[in-house]
């Protein structure tokens, strides 16, 4: 774990309180994670940092598996989200108390230390899967798990697909503008706020 710490501080990233709390404010409503550093500490960094920026702020709910799960992370705006793209952080170690049930957050990657910005709400137990990759929760889901149900999921993985898919070009290409206009059922986060 010192050693953990010690390249966290090397990325000079921000380091994250110990818990913290985000609200996203979706088109369908508030969803409220509770994020556990303790549990994912270069994550729930990553986390912060993005928030705080606003990097989510405006941002689609791109891709969605209906009751499997719903992903974020591709900002609207074609430059910023292209100058997060590659900016990669190192992985965390997983840890099997906290495994990826349902409202479970994580960051998804394509590659090993390759987590940049996209992340991932689940929306049902998934960890016979996703342990073993190992996607490492940050936080969960402590309100708006009703709202998390309700996003619009019918597009599926048309309007992004995932990292991995290698088909998320056009969104990182033209932003908020290609998903609104190939996508405009898709909902969004207005903002994504620290809350107390």
């Amino acid at each position: 774990m010192l050693k953990l710490l010690v390249l966290v501080a090397s990325l000079g990233v921000v380091q994250a309180p110990e818990t913290f709390k985000v609200r996203l404010d979706t088109t369908k409503g508030p969803i409220l994670i509770e994020c556990v550093r303790s549990w994912a500490p270069i994550g729930a960094d990553r986390f912060y940092e993005l928030v705080t920026s606003g990097y989510y702020n405006e941002t689609a709910l791109f891709r969605l598996r209906p009751k499997v799960f719903v992903q974020f992370g591709i900002n609207g705006n074609p430059t910023t989200a292209q100058s997060w793209r590659k900016r990669a952080i190192p992985d965390d170690p997983f840890q099997p108390a906290h495994s990826n049930v349902r409202g479970m957050v994580f960051f998804a990657w394509a590659v090993p230390n390759g987590r940049t910005t996209q992340v991932v709400i689940s929306l049902r137990d998934n960890s016979a899967e996703y342990d073993k990759e190992p996607f490492v929760p940050f936080g969960h889901v402590i309100e708006g798990m009703d709202v998390a149900d309700a996003l619009f999921d019918v597009y599926g993985e048309a309007a992004g697909g995932g990292i991995r898919a290698g088909k998320q070009d056009p969104v990182f290409q033209g932003g908020n503008d290609y998903l609104r206009k190939n996508f405009p059922k898709l909902d969004y986060i207005k903002s994504a706020t620290i809350v107390r």
